[in-house]
């Protein structure tokens, strides 16, 4: 029988705000204040991470931090792979959105003849690379990483040697590359991207469920939707990123983004994904209390969370 592991991972080398790393203590935090201590009942293992980095010298501008952050994939990977090997179903709380890459390739490691689907819930696309992105931060790159694809068509940066050799060994890793299909992504509230990403989105027609198509269609049939796009895959994780959430509820996350979705709507949708028995990893991930006020993102996520991990527990 599977049964739920929880994962830690609180690194924020890949943001561009600090505070991250702090996110999975906020829910803690919250979690105190309530009848029922969740984190009180469940045991979790924390993955060795490297915020060392945030006090280092910048010599990768095109990718800060990257030789931190591909030194956290390896550790994160592997124990990702593992949690898959033993039966369990990983549930990730992160800091920033970076490691998602990291993710990935442990599912890959642990299935790598299986076809992985992904539900990318979040207003970001994080389709950048090295060679693309304007800010140089890497919680922008996980899914070009994943998708191997440095995206040359939209080159405007010049990495360093150093830059190049981290991303490709982030890349490469497992010994998998591409680890997922562009046919294989769904994303659901997008709405805040690049020309680059744009231009992969369209090139190679990826799956986009907006805001405003998820209510007018209805949560639950954005689920089936999602669900029935990716029938063909074996597996499917769900990276949920809590700037999905409208920025009027809440601005403790690095990049918060307007017209999201709401609380209510999320805890629906997610819900109803996590019912698929495809699903066979789950992270939440850029809750960040340096930015909000009376931790208030934490606080309107941990019931979600809640949820997320009660639906998975009982199937």
């Amino acid at each position: 029988m599977r049964k739920l592991e929880i994962i830690e991972i609180p690194s924020e080398l890949g943001a561009g705000t600090r505070g991250a790393s702090m996110g999975i203590a906020a829910l803690k935090v919250a979690d105190q204040n309530t009848d029922k201590a969740f984190f009180k009942d469940v045991k979790s293992k924390e993955v060795a991470v490297h915020n060392e980095y945030l006090y280092k010298e910048i010599d990768t501008p095109k990718a800060l931090r990257i030789e931190g952050i591909a030194a956290v994939y390896a550790n994160q990977a592997q124990a990702i792979k593992e949690s898959i090997l033993a039966g369990n179903i990983p549930f990730i709380l992160a800091g920033d959105h970076s490691t998602a890459g990291a993710t990935i390739a442990g599912i890959k490691m642990a299935h790598p003849d299986k076809k992985l689907g992904i539900i990318w819930v979040d207003a970001h696309a994080d389709l950048h690379s090295p060679y693309t992105s304007p800010s140089g931060n890497v919680h922008g790159m996980p899914l070009a990483c994943s998708l191997n694809d440095d995206n040359l068509d939209c080159q405007i940066n010049l990495p360093n040697e150093k830059t190049i050799n981290c991303w490709n060994e982030m890349k490469n890793l497992g010994g998998i590359a591409p680890k997922i299909l562009p046919e294989d992504i769904v994303f659901i509230a997008l709405r805040d991207f690049e020309a680059p990403e744009k231009h992969l989105i369209d090139k190679n027609n990826i799956k986009v469920i907006t805001v405003d198509e998820a209510r007018e269609g209805g949560i639950q049939n954005t689920i089936a939707n999602s669900l029935d796009y990716l029938s063909k895959c074996d597996h499917i994780y769900i990276s949920y990123d809590v700037d999905s959430i409208d920025s009027s509820i809440s601005k403790g996350t690095g990049t918060p983004v307007p017209a999201g979705l709401n609380d209510k709507e999320l805890d629906e949708l997610l819900i109803g994904l996590l019912k698929s028995e495809k699903i066979n990893c789950f992270e939440v991930t850029e809750i960040n209390p340096t930015l909000d006020s009376e931790n208030k993102m934490a606080e309107i996520v941990l019931p979600i969370l809640k949820n997320c991990f009660s639906t998975l527990q009982n199937k």
